[in-house]
């Protein structure tokens, strides 16, 4: 079965930097499309960034624009997420999902990660 596992979360000062990172297996993982997404403390999960197949156009909410990159790397089934000049308003669960189409939006997303906790302290 298809399994997406994140890692690399944890607790960082305002300002810091986090690596996360989004395991695959079960699936082909260089054809599909590859996003992050979070739910900050009481609000819907939304969309951060995603990357294409092959890996050569990303895309990314306003809010994480020129702070955070999204990469992957096909040989080892890995999308990242480089998280920099963090901010309390960027704590939230971050979850890596795997797509057929190149989207910002969740439906198009068929498969899901358990998710990883980023705190943010100011």
């Amino acid at each position: 079965q298809v399994q997406l596992v994140e890692s690399g979360g944890g607790l960082v000062q305002a300002g810091g930097s986090l690596r996360l990172s989004c395991a695959a297996s079960g699936l082909t993982f260089n054809s599909y499309a590859m996003g992050w997404f979070r739910q900050g403390p009481g609000k819907e999960r939304e969309f951060v960034a995603a990357i294409k197949r092959s890996g050569g156009f990303t895309r990314y909410a306003d809010s994480v624009k020129g702070r955070f990159t999204i990469s992957r790397d096909n040989a080892k089934n890995t999308v990242y997420l480089q998280m920099n000049s963090l901010k309390p308003e960027d704590t939230a669960v971050y979850y890596c999902a795997a797509a057929m189409t190149y989207s910002g939006r969740q439906e198009d997303y068929d498969y899901w990660g358990q998710g990883t906790q980023v705190t943010v302290s100011s």
